[in-house]
């Protein structure tokens, strides 16, 4: 196992000294490299052969162009589709298929708990939880960024990245079977969200209230019209009634 990791240290350093990231500058902005030299050490079987293996395939991945909607390294991936042929290909996690999907898989950690292989979700067109990578230790993550690029490493501390972070999601990486989609549960929504869609139920309850009277004074209307024409059905065959007595009235003879 020792052999197994050290094998793994070298085989990534290696990667890394390659890859390419966003330029950074400052003191504050410099990685901690420390991690790398031992980038699964924290992590208990069968998790750390886990990790191991998830990182590999995707530094395996590095130079493959970036296509929208893609979800294969032959004719390209997107930002999404390359997690989750990561996951698949790895693990045997059968991943959403979208990031926003994604940010509702797993369970939410904070982002001093990041560790390798954990999902970190980025607002890059928009809207929340629109951009998805993988966090590799030591603030890089690898991602598939957009049209004319390709799979890359990255530092999440460059200005434009720590300005869009959305928050951080960690999937179960146990297990050899292979595993169904994950359940997304409408209470494991991401809190941003959750608030939205609370928000938008409150609207529409509010936007009802006013439908729901206007439907009841209506109805009584409607009922009271009915109850006077009821009304005046009766009156009017005693009123008939009269008439015919009082005619008979006047035709007979004095």
């Amino acid at each position: 196992m020792k052999l197994h990791l050290h094998l793994f240290a070298i085989i990534l350093a290696g990667f890394m000294s390659f890859a390419h990231a966003e330029p950074e500058s400052g003191v504050g902005n410099k990685p901690n490299l420390g991690i790398f030299a031992d980038p699964i050490a924290q992590f208990a079987a069968p998790g750390e052969e886990a990790v191991g293996d998830l990182l590999l395939q995707a530094m395996s991945l590095m130079g493959v162009a970036y296509r929208f909607g893609g979800s294969s390294p032959e004719t390209g991936l997107d930002c999404s589709g390359f997690i989750q042929y990561v996951f698949r290909k790895s693990l045997r996690v059968n991943l959403p298929r979208t990031s926003a999907e994604m940010a509702r898989a797993g369970r939410v950690i904070e982002r001093d708990e990041l560790a390798p292989g954990d999902l970190v979700f980025y607002n890059t067109r928009g809207f929340q939880y629109s951009h998805v990578g993988l966090y590799l230790g030591g603030n890089k993550f690898i991602h598939s960024p957009r049209t004319g690029k390709s799979v890359e490493v990255v530092n999440m501390t460059n200005s434009y990245w720590s300005q869009r972070f959305n928050g951080a999601r960690r999937v179960n990486r146990g297990g050899s079977e292979w595993k169904e989609p994950v359940t997304v549960r409408a209470n494991d929504r991401p809190p941003a969200e959750k608030k939205v869609a609370e928000k938008k139920t409150a609207d529409k309850k509010s936007a009802d209230k006013p439908v729901a009277e206007k439907k009841s004074r209506s109805s009584t209307r409607a009922e009271l019209r009915k109850a006077a024409r009821e009304q005046e059905a009766e009156r009017k065959p005693a009123s008939r009634k009269k008439s015919e007595q009082n005619t008979r009235k006047k035709k007979k003879p004095d």
